[in-house]
């Protein structure tokens, strides 16, 4: 296998319509699997451009812009390597590892992104994963979004591993999400029931549907709300890919930060100057989805008793929040 590290080129033209957005946080929405240090560090080597001209991570896009970025991407390793990176871990025994994951950290390594991830730092801690899974995803029973904080549950052998698999393929795992979205609910409860299924015009996005794809159930409970958000209490009944943020998407209150399913855009305020500004401020502080995997639940497989584990909010939600509660005047 070579070992040269290969590129891959990207031009962007900036939209008519588009809001004004600081150069780092609209590569890191519009590139896959890129981090925000990850882009200033290639903006700071001098690997992007905006009409041709180096600029800072803080430039900020405009419509008619063009930007060009070139990624260097390393091939793909034999074999997925331990690396030393510190985990926030919950809980821990001889059978299972609870883990808070941090936003912007890829569960398993895949294209673009082999090293650096969750499965990389499990391998440094514990010489006893489970190997049900292909190679690259050994321990992980199930996975949430790279820009999505919160818990996740690991399991050290096959067994463990088969029986909380089976957890989740019955929907009895326990799962609490916090969201920040955007706007106000008419009801303080709720029940999102819409299909999803992916997107005819951008396969890497998902949508709702009344007909096609598979069936879905999220439940919400208001907790707390602002002047143009909602801090929202999500449970899932169904696990599907991006389930909350196209659910939030699809009843018109997209997650804050959220620019794959509307989140980035002014919602609110848009033609109020101050309130535009304020709220521009905020997205640049909240640079991914505002979305926390809070509470996990299921039933120990070794130990038969249920176990369940919360996780506080990041900081970066946490700051969000504490901004939100204070009015505009």
């Amino acid at each position: 296998m070579s070992n040269l590290i290969t590129e891959k080129k990207y031009r962007i033209k900036i939209p008519e319509g588009k809001k004004k957005e600081r150069l780092d946080t609209f590569l890191t929405n519009c590139i896959e699997n890129a981090t925000r240090s990850k882009i200033q560090k290639l903006i700071e080597a001098n690997l992007v451009t905006v009409n041709g001209n180096f600029v800072k991570p803080s430039h900020h896009v405009q419509p008619a812009d063009y930007v060009e970025a070139t990624i260097p991407i390393a091939p793909r390793p034999e074999e997925t390597e331990p690396e030393e990176i510190p985990l926030n871990i919950i809980y821990e025994d001889d059978y299972l590892i609870i883990v808070n994951k941090p936003p912007g950290m890829v569960a398993h390594p895949a294209y673009a992104n082999y090293t650096g991830t969750l499965v990389n730092a499990l391998l440094y801690h514990s010489q006893k994963l489970s190997n049900i899974n292909e190679p690259s995803r050994p321990g992980i029973v199930h996975r949430i979004d790279k820009d999505t904080s919160g818990l996740l549950v690991v399991a050290k052998d096959d067994w463990t591993h088969a029986k909380l698999a089976e957890q989740f393929s019955r929907h009895s795992i326990e799962r609490e999400y916090w969201a920040v979205a955007w706007g106000l609910f008419k009801e303080k409860s709720g029940e999102i029931n819409f299909n999803i299924t992916r997107s005819k015009s951008d396969r890497k996005k998902f949508t709702t549907s009344n007909s096609e794809g598979k069936t879905a159930t999220t439940f919400y409970n208001m907790l707390e709300e602002f002047e143009f958000a909602s801090l929202v209490k999500l449970n899932l009944k169904t696990g599907r890919t991006h389930q909350i943020r196209v659910h939030l998407s699809g009843i018109g209150h997209p997650i804050f930060g959220d620019g794959t399913y509307g989140g980035r855009q002014l919602v609110y305020g848009s033609t109020l100057p101050k309130l535009k500004s304020r709220l521009q401020n905020l997205l640049d502080l909240m640079p991914r989805q505002a979305l926390h995997a809070k509470t996990l639940g299921f039933m120990h497989p070794h130990k038969n008793e249920f176990v369940k584990f919360d996780s506080p909010l990041p900081g970066d939600m946490i700051t969000l929040l504490d901004k939100l509660r204070i009015k505009n005047t």
